[in-house]
């Protein structure tokens, strides 16, 4: 049955006068007025022509080859608006980026259709209609006015709310339309702000827009699918919904201003007294049971056409040697023998019925001006076909029967769906990391119920996918974390590997963050959720996963060149194969005892010809990139390593020099204080007083440092107990015991300086001191060389313009550091490190990691130029690194690597995330690459193999030789094997194991 729709409480602002069942029951008698659209129009108008760009996925089917998805994207790309397409053939979707003002969905839809192809917007996690700057538009009731006064003080009101943009309020109507960021105030506070001025407001409706998929269970009537329309409609918040009475899934779009996602499941099944039953639909779960359907649309087929076909064969090839089956296939039955009638009928139906896909396939690519290999199935079956056909006529009118080649048209057909049916089954293997990681996440989390008080009434299980930000849930021993979260009650142990690849269990107590899909061991947590739905860690990592096997690596250029001339190519090879073999029979080339028994030079020369149409595979070519990168960033996944793309796959794998970042990426990150020398008549406790009260508003990793090592001297002199000393420790910045600084400012590659009693103080290195004139003494000196050449920062103090100490900082190498280096030597990648340190530091520690070429006092702007100094003579060079300052640095080079404990920035700006904070997965991932990449060169090797062996095989090259000859059926079945044997070569990947750090430096182990 067709699905149901309807249309409630609709629209965003700016779009005109709303009629709609929800918004007369909400608003009685009032008419939609759009207060906004009246005022100020102009401005409007000016918001209204931006140049921003949305991007949405496309689920496309009917894709076969290289040769498909170059059309459509070649079909998308030449629609007025559309910025950029991306099409993956593997996943059967295309991701498209376009100008809304200037296109709209349905014509992205309706281009992909155009095409020849069958095209589904696939629904976002969340759409939000938001204007182009952020800002939502809520109308609200206010009740309590009684003239124009109150008009004024209400809209005054609300245009001093910080984030409110505009506001207009109507007497005659009792609304008032609001354009607000959400990021900086809730429609909460503006109903309050109203509330506090003396009238009664409530939120009717705003112009955000989310959408969701529910499966409902329940429904067994057409009065049943009426109860839940009726339902729908009368919730609040509601803005449309379509109900699919086949599948049973219904589509909701809500304002989740008004309206949240679990109250809504709660109002359905509360409105239905529990007679339905809603489950969210998980939209990867969605994509997998299609991509399941359609592998059993192709069993179900093959199986069909198998079964027609065998009859067919065994009359060919087995019934000659029975004498009673051949007798009955030898009667006359009209102007046909019997077994001709059998076999016609058999393979029409196997031609036109089971075949049918490949005429609408092939047909549309002709129209879209492409050729695929679904032309040269057509063409091969059908010359075998329509020669049949007209051979059995001819011999009804004339009496000279030829040979019919019907078997031929239906094991080709059978032959290549097979080749199909396990294609796919081979391809859904490619995307088993996705499914492993959708898999992570529970169908369910426990809600701990609270009353108004903030007690715990009760718990309640419910859809993981209903969790919102801020709900307390609790996690049994043995359970999975539903969502991203930080405890609140409890401590155990979590295990983390199947997420971060780290493999020992890591303690969570009071305000220890958790991630979504890791698995709690022991004890009982209560957690907060803070980040829901696409923002957690797992859903990140999925979307960058997806986002890796969508792109293409510019190793597949070739193959889409290719793709795009082979088939026309073919076809020209096989006319030429036909007229040498037809011409040179009729020339007397070759003798007439090579013909088939009752044959002739045009039979003959017919069957080499639709061998080497149906042999040729354009698939093999196509697939070999694309089944590679996409297993290799599955696996890349499992071990801790994210790919954001084939094409930072492909350089990975040519890097000839790896740049580290010292602080953080080589070192721990963890610094301590180890020396703290005063040269001045102060105390010791007064000195780290005085740099602590500095360092306080410093987020430096030594800054932070020198805070917690003079609070714990601090302590130590202070009887004020450890209760102050916990207190102390959740805010640095409001220690009882420091000074007041003011001033403050941190100097990027050199310290930071502040005033305290109206004094300058300076803390940080040699270049800060000489800046501000301040003089060294040598016993200062002296010390801070000492420190630095022991591979410890020196940190030199100054106050009221006199040096006054210096204090030693060391941060401890990662234990792995060193041999990751020598393993990347042998591996034939020179290791370098940059860093904003001293010099004598620098290679200190470039001494104990075997570091030979080293960057000292490299600001952070600096470590880009560095990344571009190796890059001149053409070498590709990665970068690993962790912190902000990393960030440029990690966009410059051609390969960039993110510690997956470092900041957002780093990770945003890199090509490479190392979930484990592990150096080991350096190695790993350029071994990865280059083993993913040495596969992509074999099965390049493979296909090309088999076409320039297969095709003259096929074509007759060496029968006069050899006698050898191919019939269409075995050259149909070998195309269908050959671009299998190139996604199973790609398999073999998912059997990749890191390599032993043994290994690579030849270490026996005894």
């Amino acid at each position: 049955m067709a699905p149901s729709y309807r249309d409630l409480q609709l629209t965003a602002a700016g779009a005109g006068k709303t009629s709609g069942i929800g918004s007369e029951r909400d608003r009685g008698d009032l008419e939609d007025v759009r207060l906004l659209d009246a005022y100020e129009v102009g401005e409007e108008e000016n918001l209204g022509k931006f140049d921003g760009r949305r991007t949405i996925q496309v689920r496309v089917t009917g894709m076969t080859c290289a040769a498909c998805s170059n059309s459509v994207e070649g079909a998308l790309r030449s629609v007025d608006g559309v910025l950029q397409a991306s099409v993956a053939l593997l996943q059967n979707r295309a991701d498209v980026v376009f100008d809304p003002s200037l296109v709209k969905d349905e014509d992205i839809k309706n281009a992909i259709e155009d095409a020849g192809f069958e095209a589904e917007i696939i629904p976002e996690p969340s759409t939000s209609q938001t204007k182009q700057n952020g800002t939502l538009v809520g109308q609200f009731t206010i009740g309590g006015m009684t003239c124009a006064a109150c008009v004024s003080s209400v809209e005054g009101i609300l245009r001093k709310l910080p984030g409110v943009k505009r506001a207009v309020v109507a007497l005659a109507t009792s609304l008032g339309e609001v354009e607000y960021d959400p990021s900086i105030i809730t429609k909460d506070a503006i109903v309050e702000a109203i509330e506090d001025a003396g009238f009664e407001a409530s939120l009717i409706q705003s112009s955000e827009r989310d959408k969701i998929i529910l499966g409902v269970t329940g429904i067994s009537s057409e009065l049943d699918a009426q109860h839940l329309e009726g339902i729908l409609c009368n919730l609040k918040g509601v803005k449309q919904f379509c109900f699919d009475r086949t599948s049973r899934d219904l589509e909701v779009v809500f304002d989740p201003e008004v309206l949240a996602s679990r109250s809504l499941v709660d109002g359905i099944e509360g409105g239905s007294s529990g007679k339905f039953i809603i489950c969210v639909k998980n939209p990867y779960t969605r994509m997998a049971s299609k991509d399941l359907e359609e592998s059993a649309k192709m069993f179900r087929l093959f199986t069909a056409s198998l079964f027609l076909s065998i009859p067919v064969f065994l009359m060919r090839v087995v019934c000659p040697s029975i004498p009673l089956l051949y007798s009955l296939l030898l009667w006359r039955c009209g102007p046909f023998q019997m077994g001709d009638w059998l076999k016609w009928a058999l393979v029409t139906i196997v031609q036109f019925g089971i075949g049918r896909r490949f005429y609408v396939a092939a047909g549309r690519a002709l129209r879209n001006g492409s050729t695929n290999m679904d032309v040269l199935v057509a063409l091969g079956t059908s010359a075998s076909y329509f020669y049949s056909v007209c051979a059995l006529l001819y011999g009804a009118v004339t009496g000279f029967w030829s040979p019919t080649y019907f078997e031929t048209s239906s094991m080709l057909i059978t032959f290549v769906l097979l080749g199909k049916y396990l294609e796919t089954l081979a391809k859904g293997k490619t995307s088993d990391a996705i499914k492993k990681l959708v898999e992570l996440t529970p169908a369910t989390a426990l809600l701990l119920v609270k009353d108004k008080g903030g007690k715990n009434i009760g718990e309640r299980e419910i859809d993981a996918l209903l969790i919102h930000p801020s709900d307390v849930l609790k996690v049994l021993p043995g359970t999975k974390v539903p969502v991203d979260g930080v405890v609140i009650w409890g401590s155990s142990y979590v295990n983390e590997s199947m997420v971060t690849g780290e493999s020992l269990p890591i303690l969570k107590e009071i305000d220890s963050p958790v991630i979504g899909g890791t698995i709690n061991l022991h004890g009982s947590l209560h957690i907060q959720a803070t980040k829901v739905g696409s923002d957690t860690v797992l859903s990140q990592i999925i979307s960058l996963v997806e986002t890796a096997q969508m792109s293409k690596a510019p190793i597949q250029k070739f193959a889409d060149y290719v793709a795009s001339i082979f088939v026309p190519s073919v076809v020209a090879l096989s006319l030429l194969t036909f007229a040498g073999w037809y011409i040179g029979g009729m020339l007397g080339s070759y003798p007439e005892n090579w013909l088939p028994e009752n044959g002739n030079y045009f039979v003959f020369a017919l069957m080499f010809s639709i061998s080497v149409i149906v042999i040729a595979c354009p698939c093999a070519l196509g697939l070999a990139t694309p089944t590679a990168v996409m297993v290799a960033t599955g696996v890349g996944a499992n071990n801790g390593v994210l790919i954001k793309g084939g094409d930072a796959l492909e350089r990975a794998q040519m890097v000839k020099y790896v740049v580290f970042d010292k602080t953080g990426t080589l070192t721990q990150g963890k610094a301590s204080v180890t020396t703290a020398k005063v040269f001045s008549e102060i105390g010791r406790g007064e000195f780290l007083t005085l740099v602590a009260s500095a360092e306080a508003s410093s987020e430096h990793p030594l800054g932070k440092a020198i805070v917690e090592y003079a609070r714990h001297f601090h302590f130590f002199e202070d009887s004020s107990g450890p209760t102050d000393a916990e207190q102390s420790m959740k805010d640095p910045k409001f220690y009882g015991w420091l000074l007041e600084a003011s001033g403050f400012s941190a100097l990027p590659g050199r310290g930071v300086q502040c005033f305290i009693n109206g004094k300058k103080i300076l803390v940080g290195n040699r270049k800060l001191m000489t800046e501000n004139e301040i003089s060294i003494p040598t016993v200062a000196e002296s010390c801070v060389v000492d420190l630095e050449e022991s591979a410890k920062t020196g940190i030199l103090v100054a106050y009221d313009n006199v040096l006054i100490g210096v204090l030693g900082v060391a941060d401890p190498l990662k234990r792995e550091a060193s041999v990751v280096v020598e393993g990347l030597r042998k591996m034939g990648v020179k290791p370098v490190m940059v860093t904003g340190d001293n010099w004598r530091t620098a290679q200190a520690v470039a001494r104990e990691l075997g570091i030979q070429d080293v960057r000292a006092e490299v600001m952070p702007g600096g470590k880009a130029d560095v990344i571009r100094s190796f890059q001149k003579d053409g070498s590709t060079v990665a970068m690993v690194g962790d912190g902000i300052n990393d960030s440029p640095a990690l966009a410059a080079a051609d390969v960039g690597m993110a510690i997956g404990a470092g900041t957002d920035i780093a990770i945003e700006a890199a090509d490479y995330v190392l979930m484990r904070n592990n150096l080991e997965d350096v190695i790993t991932a350029i071994d990865l690459s280059r083993k993913t990449f040495a596969r992509i060169r074999l099965n390049y090797v493979f296909a090309m193999a088999y076409n320039v062996i297969a095709i003259p095989l096929a074509a007759g090259v060496f029968f006069p030789l050899v006698r050898l000859k191919l019939p269409p059926w075995a050259a149909g079945a070998c195309m269908a094997l050959s671009s299998v044997s190139v996604v199973c070569s790609s398999l073999l990947l998912r059997r990749y194991k890191k390599p032993r750090l043994t290994t690579i430096l030849e270490i026996t182990v005894e």
